[in-house]
């Protein structure tokens, strides 16, 4: 499979610019038919590419959704330089508007987020939320009966749970109030205690 092949930043750019046209055409469609009734015939066609080509790339739809996604929250993160950062209170505050941002705009911006969509937004995010939570932890000396690992994992999935409560709550309060009111309870699974 080579999506996973190699970093995207060591890409060929004629690979880098034939998963654009991938990537730009399937979100497209997601925000036109749901994610079901998407066809592989459908992304080339509005790519402008050939089945085959499309299969150099991807295995299949589900492949493509979860790339978009890794790539689509990873900027998320970049945009706000978390990844060039330290744990700090605030850090894991705009870390947490982020999860909450993304979620939203993620599930508004496709015609049905649910379903066979929701599994793949779920483990992208959890996962690299809990990549950067690692990072940031192993930056710090800490004194916890608790390993990093399980703290990270803990805290994922507790960021993601909370952004997708705050998401489909009907009469939802400002995301500043949501993120303060939720921060202290994030925080209580990283169990910091410094060195």
């Amino acid at each position: 499979m080579l999506i996973n092949a190699l970093p995207e930043e060591k890409l060929d750019p004629r690979v880098k610019r034939t998963r654009q046209l991938l990537e730009e055409a399937f979100s497209e469609l997601i925000q036109e038919k749901d994610f079901q009734s998407i066809s592989i015939q459908d992304i080339t066609v509005r790519a402008g590419i050939n089945r085959a080509t499309f299969y150099a790339h991807f295995p299949d739809k589900y492949a493509l959704l979860d790339y978009k996604i890794r790539q689509d929250f990873r900027a998320e993160i970049e945009k706000r330089t978390l990844s060039a950062c330290h744990f700090s209170g605030e850090n894991l505050r705009v870390l947490i508007f982020a999860v909450c941002e993304f979620v939203g705009t993620t599930n508004h911006q496709c015609k049905s987020p649910r379903g066979k969509f929701e599994p793949f937004m779920e483990a992208q995010v959890k996962g690299q939320v809990k990549d950067l939570l690692l990072t940031w932890l192993g930056q710090m000396e800490i004194n916890s009966r608790v390993s990093p690992e399980i703290a990270a994992t803990a805290a994922s999935w507790a960021i993601y749970g909370l952004a997708q409560y705050w998401n489909w709550e009907k009469e939802r309060i400002a995301l500043e109030e949501f993120v303060e009111q939720i921060l202290p309870l994030v925080e209580a699974h990283l169990q910091l205690s410094r060195v």
